[in-house]
């Protein structure tokens, strides 16, 4: 493998350029074929690996479903060094035969899985065994189904349908003939897995809560021989008895085990866990009080060990018992909280036992079980289950990547296996977040795909007879001034083609290291149309530092907008993404409009956050543990998808409005972003840039 080293690189050290490449890295084993994968040895790329390709195509049309108002892209990056905390993907969940989940990366030979079987008139979920396990390399494909699962395969994957097993792509005749997905189909399964609890302190004392009420022996007894206290929890189930007495330890209460009741004929043995000292009796019953602030966290465990405790789920119906009212109103307000529809069933007993019943079927159940993730994963069985249900998983759209790429394959005993909650017929590829490209066990902002022909790409293409000119956007998915560019310079060609083409361009960008191809910028506008915005969110500094840590601070984001209006050109601010919670109060939305406008920018367009899977899941637990105040708004705002609802989105447009007539940036929205002196007429306005 060959080494490469960089030298005289111009942009700025905070722009992340580093001053020499380490050796490059061994072959990996999920190495895309040809490509040198490369890290280098400086603090602004550590922990970084660079995958050196040479792409097939670079001028990518959008899918006709996309909310964007554009048809062509080019991105000579997969995959983003600066690192945003919304721009991250996770690994895809593969049903695992307890009823958690695991990455399929990380799945072994053995493992004991989900899979289905043809019973009678169904097909129902058993467990199966992981057989073989290894990675293949294919042009990729990226499948989106309505409840926003997106799921990269080959096209030679199969997927099961409402319509039978359908290849990702196919042809109706000749020698490609097989059956193919389109978007009249819908996939099988319950939709995506729910993202499991924080092991949090919250999270142990709900839990401690929900099994000491719900199951064990707690008091202080005086006697005529004097006061005993104790505490007692006896179960049958090793599980949940090992993860309370683990639980209690770590907050100081040592239990000692024994033996409750041996086995006898089809009863199992019971274990308990006991304690008589005065002190633990008093740490036991302040953990199990009620507390006055309910957190998130708080609530997961409670479900879970009240569940443990005293939940079942027999033959497809989930209940929760007890004869407790603070108990079972304490269970439904947090069923209720996340969403769950359930049932209070009163079968009038002397004991006043009453049952709470989760409704909505197998989906709910699971979501439930991976929200709450309860430790008896006896109860989590779904082994037998038909699959009936009708979540959305509608086919929304099968784009081409133009990349090959990593991905996984397994073997099982059934032939397929349960992935974020859709049937897949082996041979899967791991789920990627919509802007990570990369299927190789990499989060978004540490492995990057860096298509190294791009230059070249462009201009072929250029001179396709099917290509029409059309305006292209650079930037929409990932930022093609990332600071990768700083190493590997591929806009300078990409710019110098589009330019002698005299096509029309836009560029949307967080990163200052445009300004050094602002020489290569006024030629091409000075032939046709060039579109350049920023992006800018927000100014705090703190809060760009907890959610952008690998972009240009806002302050030398603005420098660069007056830097570019300098030149000549109308330079447009995409205000965005705008953090609910963080950066929508009115104080922050006149603070970035204030400094957006003493920048010289001719527009702002505001855009709330959206949070797509992969981001969405990443993004909720840097929220959770940053600001877990703002996850019950957060998990409001977005209950029904990526996006925030209409009325939020127009709220917050009406206040940068107010506040952008307020410092004189009361133009329109839409420009061809080119003031250079020209005696001609100015050209048709340039689309406005949005983000993907």
């Amino acid at each position: 493998m060959r080494v490469m080293r960089w030298d005289n690189l111009s942009a700025p050290p905070d722009e992340g350029v580093p001053d020499r490449a380490a050796p490059a890295t061994p072959p990996l084993p999920l190495a895309l074929p040809g490509a040198i994968a490369r890290t280098f040895d400086t603090p602004g790329f550590a922990g970084m690996t660079f995958y050196e390709i040479r792409a097939k195509s670079i001028i990518n049309k959008v899918p006709g479903a996309s909310r964007v108002p554009f048809e062509w892209t080019i991105n000579p990056y997969r995959g983003c060094s600066h690192a945003c905390v919304y721009c991250l993907s996770g690994d895809t969940p593969i049903l695992m035969a307890d009823g958690r989940t695991k990455p399929i990366s990380e799945l072994e030979i053995g493992d004991r899985i989900y899979g289905t079987e043809r019973r009678g008139a169904y097909r129902r979920y058993v467990v199966t065994t992981v057989l073989r396990k290894w990675s293949t390399v294919k042009p990729a494909y990226r499948v989106t189904l309505q409840d926003g699962t997106t799921l990269v395969a080959s096209g030679d994957h199969r997927f099961l349908s409402e319509r039978g097993w359908k290849h990702v792509t196919g042809a109706m005749n000749g020698a490609g003939q097989r059956p193919y997905l389109t978007t009249n189909n819908r996939l099988i399964g319950t939709g995506r897995f729910a993202t499991g609890p924080k092991d949090s302190v919250d999270y142990r004392r709900g839990y401690l809560c929900g099994m000491v009420r719900g199951d064990a022996n707690l008091g202080t007894y005086r006697y005529s021989y004097g006061v005993v206290h104790r505490f007692r929890l006896a179960l049958a189930d090793e599980e949940a008895l090992r993860r309370t007495e683990r639980y209690l330890a770590d907050f100081g209460v040592e239990t000692d085990r024994f033996s409750f009741t041996p086995p006898s004929g089809a009863r199992r043995a019971i274990q308990a866990i006991r304690t008589s000292r005065r002190r633990s009796i008093e740490a036991i019953t302040t953990l199990v009080r009620w507390p006055d602030d309910l957190t998130d966290d708080w609530r997961l465990g409670y479900l879970a060990g009240i569940f443990d405790a005293e939940g079942g789920c027999s033959q497809g119906v989930f209940r929760i018992s007890n004869g407790d009212d603070e108990i079972l109103d304490h269970a439904s307000d947090a069923l209720r909280h996340f969403g769950f529809t359930t049932v209070l069933e009163d079968g009038g007993r002397a004991n006043r036992v009453r049952q709470i019943r989760l409704t909505g079927g197998l989906p709910e159940r699971l979501r439930f079980f991976h929200l709450t993730d309860p430790a008896i994963t006896r109860k989590r069985s779904i082994e037998g289950a038909a699959l009936k249900c009708q979540a959305a998983l509608q086919v929304v759209s099968i784009e081409p990547l133009g990349l090959e790429l990593p991905l996984w394959d397994i073997t099982t005993g059934t032939g397929d296996f349960i992935a974020d909650g859709v049937v897949s017929h082996n041979c899967f590829a791991r789920n990627t977040h919509t802007y990570l490209d990369l299927d190789a066990g990499a989060d978004f902002d540490r492995k990057v795909i860096v298509k190294v022909n791009a230059g070249e790409l462009v201009r072929r293409e250029l001179t396709a007879p099917r290509w029409r000119g059309a305006h292209v956007a650079m930037g929409t998915n990932v930022d093609c001034y990332q600071r990768a560019e700083g190493r590997y310079q591929l806009m300078p060609q990409i710019i110098a083609a589009l330019r002698d083409f005299a096509n029309p361009f836009s560029i949307l960008t967080k990163g200052t290291l445009i300004l050094r191809d602002l020489p290569l910028l006024r030629q091409a506008a000075e032939v046709t149309r060039v579109g350049v915005s920023f992006s800018v969110g927000f100014v705090d500094e703190r809060l760009w530092r907890a959610v952008e840590p690998g972009t240009p601070s806002p302050r030398r984001r603005l420098d660069a907008v007056r830097a570019l209006t300098d030149a000549g050109f109308d330079v447009g601010v995409l205000m965005a993404p705008i953090l609910p919670g963080l950066s929508d109060d009115d104080a922050s939305i006149d603070a970035t409009v204030a400094a957006i406008a003493a920048a010289g920018a001719t527009s702002v367009t505001p855009l709330a956050l959206h949070l797509r899977p992969g981001a969405r899941e990443w993004y909720a637990r840097w929220l959770g543990r940053e600001f877990p105040h703002l996850v019950p708004r957060y998990r409001e705002l977005y209950r029904s998808g990526a996006y925030a609802p209409q009325s939020y989105q127009r709220e917050l447009t009406a206040r940068v409005r107010i506040a952008s007539r307020r410092h004189g940036l009361h133009r329109g929205e839409h420009g061809d972003n080119r003031r250079l002196p020209d005696p001609t007429p100015a050209p048709p306005a340039a689309e406005q840039l949005s983000l993907l």
